[in-house]
């Protein structure tokens, strides 16, 4: 398991740091909530202080909610009532108020991991939408019979939609996903890929577009 750890303070993000390796797992710590957004996605535990330099923790955990599910831990000086429940809304899947024994934080860490994991689910290889076949593994996509040749962002564009078939899928999340940078990439590239896409797979009302929001795929492409 990697956890990241977004702590300005250096003995603090240092103990934490020592803590977490400890226990076999890798970390990695940043000081900025901007640097966290930039690299979530290659970790599978976030620790987030609240009282960061660039940006307010709560900004952060609503915008890292906006692209992905794993786990965050805000552990924070915070403690009174209305910051803890704020938290908590805002999408945190625990709270504990500084100063932590490490103990009690590893076992925090453990927990929601292991409750993330038992909702996980098994992991499908193979996305068959009527006609439309997508083989994950070997990054091959079929519609009836014919293979239809894409660009890599193509078909993780298409991947990434079609794990969520009948749900939308907002543009900020295709763009952490595909880019790197929910907040910061050029949308004209998804318009671009989208557009192609479209052609290709020649499916009328397949992908649709939710204005304001994002794209949802059809469960049942005729």
């Amino acid at each position: 398991m990697d956890v990241l750890i977004v702590e300005d303070d250096d003995s603090m993000a240092a103990a934490l740091l020592a803590a977490v390796k400890s226990t076999g797992h890798g970390a990695t710590r940043v000081a900025r909530g901007s640097d966290a957004l930039l690299i979530h996605r290659d970790f599978d535990v976030i620790l987030l202080d609240l009282g960061l330099p660039d940006m307010d923790g709560l900004d952060v955990l609503r915008k890292l909610r906006q692209v992905t599910d794993s786990p965050v831990l805000i552990l924070t000086a915070r403690d009174d009532e209305r910051s803890v429940v704020l938290g908590l809304r805002s999408g945190a899947d625990d709270y504990l108020i500084k100063p932590v024994k490490l103990v009690e934080l590893l076992a925090r860490i453990e927990a929601v991991t292991r409750r993330t994991n038992l909702s996980g689910g098994t992991k499908n290889t193979h996305i068959t939408l009527g006609e439309l076949s997508i083989d994950l593994d070997r990054r091959v996509v079929v519609l009836a019979a014919r293979e239809v040749s894409l660009t890599p962002t193509e078909f993780d564009l298409l991947a990434l939609l079609a794990k969520n078939a009948g749900s939308v899928v907002t543009r900020e999340q295709i763009l952490d996903s595909l880019w790197g940078d929910a907040f910061m990439a050029s949308s004209r590239s998804l318009d671009v890929h989208l557009t192609a896409l479209r052609s290709k797979l020649a499916l009328p009302g397949f992908i649709v577009n939710v204005r304001g929001v994002g794209y949802r795929i059809e469960a049942d492409p005729k």
